[in-house]
């Protein structure tokens, strides 16, 4: 039976993918037994507190698991995870994937109002959270949200190892309930979910509008992290470090999921501060990691930099924003480890640059989208397909890709069509040699005059400034001209940046003098989102109110 508000694939088109091998009838418990009966004693996960090998990991989920099938949990049953990079987390998503239950994401910045409308909208039953993290009592929140919300009955509470009032449950008691028993492979076998069936409900990170719910089956989610983590995997990658929210797809797909896939060890970090990067890098001997270009330029640049042995990185994935080919090549030269520019979306598409790829390919492109059975076209605003070249709107659809978003039907109409392809919003191109290039979004435009300015292209240009450390270029209006282009500037330390200065420096690039920023503002640090995007949201609303 299909979960209602979620949209399968068609039938032909499953059993297509089936037989050509792109889903695999995997579940992501079935990545944990596999990765235990080959690694049993590997280290698994290291957080800050724990380091569990494969077999002890897989021992604390089935515990977990049982505990909650005792509790009246079920197949199909929504819970919410909001932890943070905890080994908590991991239990509980492997524990519910185990049991067919279907874990809700949900990042530990989420406050009442989104984690009433998530719980609400996937009508959650049960609710996995910290007794307290940062300063923020989440008891507090549940609080006030749980009167409106009759469906939540199972309140489980991680960080203390009491239960701290009546209708609580301790996650730490559910797992030492069942301490010493040992669960045999065929124990769980009734319990087995379908891969078809949904494994998990991430969430759209909008600052425009509510969260959309994006539910990924085992086969996709599975097909989606086989695929895209293969252009930069090789027998080197041995530890993954995951300092961005664990509960985000890329952390949840490269950091945890991978890992699992691979039998490698995942290290979680809940700090997001550069010297406590480069410090879990040397001490964990990590491999490969993935940074947001603000988290790379701020550990590049770092005072303390050269004092850390990094030399065990062989690769860093870089992606969710633009990433400049000057900190491509600045990463290579001063790390010596590989870059893969990466590309992707929570809707289950995405691309990256392999590691034998060219410099210039790793700069100016994410690679070619690696799944042989996801289908990607560039098309104009009538929906035509466009050769390479040109520039055009990206789509896509396939085996990892989201047929729909949860329960949103009307949104749905919009963003995906009749064929099933799903609208990225993202602006793009293909190159000769089927190399793609993401220009931009489509709302990340400027319209001067008439004339169409790529705020990307034009914040590459400014970071090759030696002067500038980062930079969002966004639109302000103009009564004239209907939008101008303002340039928020974080200068190099103890710099100075003048317009006069950068409009000369950019004449001396030959850009067009349209395209040229006609504000300046300097800034020491950037507003950013949950997982470390500049939120351009934040920065325009500012210049709207100080024009």
């Amino acid at each position: 039976m299909v979960l209602e508000g979620f949209i399968p694939h068609p039938t032909q088109l499953a059993e297509e993918y089936t037989a050509k091998g792109l889903w695999k009838g995997l579940t992501i418990g079935d990545l944990l037994d596999r990765a235990v009966s080959r690694h049993p004693d590997r280290i698994a996960l290291v957080d800050e507190k724990n380091r569990v090998t494969y077999k002890e990991l897989q021992e604390k989920v089935n515990r977990l698991a049982r505990s909650f099938l005792s509790l009246g949990i079920k197949k199909d049953d929504r819970v919410t995870i909001q932890l943070p990079n905890w080994a908590e987390f991991v239990y509980s998503y492997l524990a519910l994937a185990r049991i067919g239950a279907i874990g809700v994401m949900a990042i530990p910045h989420y406050r009442a109002t989104e984690m009433e409308y998530i719980m609400r909208l996937t009508d959650s039953v049960g609710y996995i959270f910290p007794q307290e993290y940062r300063k923020f009592s989440y008891i507090g929140m549940l609080q006030e949200i749980k009167p409106r919300l009759p469906q939540l009955r199972y309140l489980i509470v991680v960080g203390s190892d009491t239960t701290p009032e009546p209708g609580y449950l301790s996650l730490q008691q559910l797992l030492d309930q069942e301490a010493g028993r040992e669960f045999s492979p065929e124990y769980f076998k009734p319990y087995r979910p379908n891969p078809n069936d949904v494994s998990v409900i991430l969430w759209t990170g909008g600052t425009t509008a509510a969260p959309k719910g994006v539910p990924q089956t085992h086969n996709m989610h599975i097909c989606y992290i086989e695929h895209l983590s293969k252009p930069i995997h090789s027998p080197a990658n041995t530890s993954f470090l995951s300092s961005t929210p664990v509960a985000h797809n890329a952390a949840l797909s490269f950091g945890l999921n991978a890992t699992l896939l691979y039998g490698e060890t995942l290290v979680m970090m809940t700090s997001t501060e550069p010297e406590d990067i480069l410090k879990t890098i040397e001490r964990e001997r990590i491999t490969t990691t993935l940074l947001i270009p603000t988290q790379a330029i701020s550990v590049l640049n770092h005072p303390n930099f050269s004092r850390y042995n990094l030399s065990s990185l062989q690769v860093i994935l870089c992606g969710a924003a633009h990433v400049p080919p000057e900190l491509v090549k600045e990463i290579r030269t001063r790390i010596g480890c590989a870059v893969a520019n990466g590309y992707g979306m929570t809707e289950g598409l995405g691309s990256m640059t392999s590691l034998d790829d060219p410099l210039e390919v790793v700069c100016h492109t994410v690679g070619k989208p690696p799944c042989p059975g996801d289908e990607y076209k560039i098309v104009d605003e009538e929906g035509q397909e466009l050769p390479p070249g040109k520039e055009g709107e990206l789509i896509a659809r396939g085996p990892c890709i989201s047929r729909g978003y949860y329960k949103a039907e009307e949104f749905n109409l919009v963003a995906f069509n009749a064929d099933g392809f799903f609208f990225t919003g993202d602006l793009a191109m293909f190159d000769q040699d089927g190399h793609l290039k993401i220009t931009g979004r489509k709302k990340d435009m400027i319209l001067r005059g008439g004339e169409n300015i790529s705020a990307a292209e034009v914040e590459e240009l400014i970071l090759s400034c030696p002067k500038v450390e980062q930079v969002a270029v966004v639109g302000m209006p103009d009564p004239v001209l209907g939008e101008k282009a303002c340039a928020f500037i974080k200068p190099k330390g103890g710099e100075i940046v003048t317009l006069e200065e950068l409009v000369a420096f950019l004449k001396g690039k030959g850009i067009a003098s349209f395209k040229l920023p006609e504000r300046i503002e300097i800034i020491t640090d950037f507003p950013l989102t949950s997982i470390g995007k500049i939120d351009k949201k934040l920065l325009r609303d500012w210049i709207i109110k100080n024009i």
